[in-house]
């Protein structure tokens, strides 16, 4: 009866230890489902992966953009601790007409609205209330920048958005 069940058992062994790893076909599939690109494609994943990986089984796979440009995917597991990055076909850039010459932008410099030394009303309101104190500022800030504000008896500046000429806000409140 052993010599049956030993030779049934290694038989079996090699089925039990493919199903022992992740699938990397079923990975290239979740990952051309995340792009909403095949594989080879622009906007894809630039190969499958590598299907002699000897991944851990995963229940649940997590996928990301990896990097700012997303130029790959991140697949990561954390049942079993392991992640691939899946390198994407990036598109190409759009060649340069050479009869139009380069330009070079100047940004505008924002207006200042607020100046050292300008007394300020720093106002934080919501709907039904708004509290409002004077302080002086104690630099330079245009409409939208922060700046550090301090009132009369503070011991500590603190910091303000400034609205326009002589009044902001603190930062986290509304702007009226």
């Amino acid at each position: 009866m052993l010599r049956i069940l030993i030779p049934a058992l290694l038989a079996a062994t090699p089925a039990a230890a493919q199903n022992a790893f992740q699938d990397t076909a079923g990975l290239d599939r979740a990952v051309a489902s995340f792009t909403g690109h095949a594989i080879g494609e622009e906007g894809g994943a630039r190969m499958p992966i590598d299907h002699k990986l000897k991944l851990a089984q995963c229940p649940t796979v997590a996928l990301s953009w990896h990097g700012l440009n997303h130029d790959a995917v991140t697949v990561t597991c954390s049942g079993p601790n392991w992640h691939v990055y899946v390198p994407v076909i990036m598109p190409a850039a759009e060649p340069k007409s050479p009869s139009i010459a380069p330009t070079v932008m100047m940004a505008a410099k924002p207006e200042i609205v607020i100046h050292r030394g300008d007394p300020v009303m720093v106002e934080a309101s919501q709907a039904g209330f708004t509290i409002s104190r004077e302080a002086v500022a104690q630099g330079d800030a245009a409409a939208g920048q922060r700046f550090m504000a301090k009132g009369d008896g503070d011991r500590q500046a603190f910091q303000a958005i400034a609205i326009g000429s002589g009044r902001a806000t603190l930062p986290g409140w509304p702007i009226n």
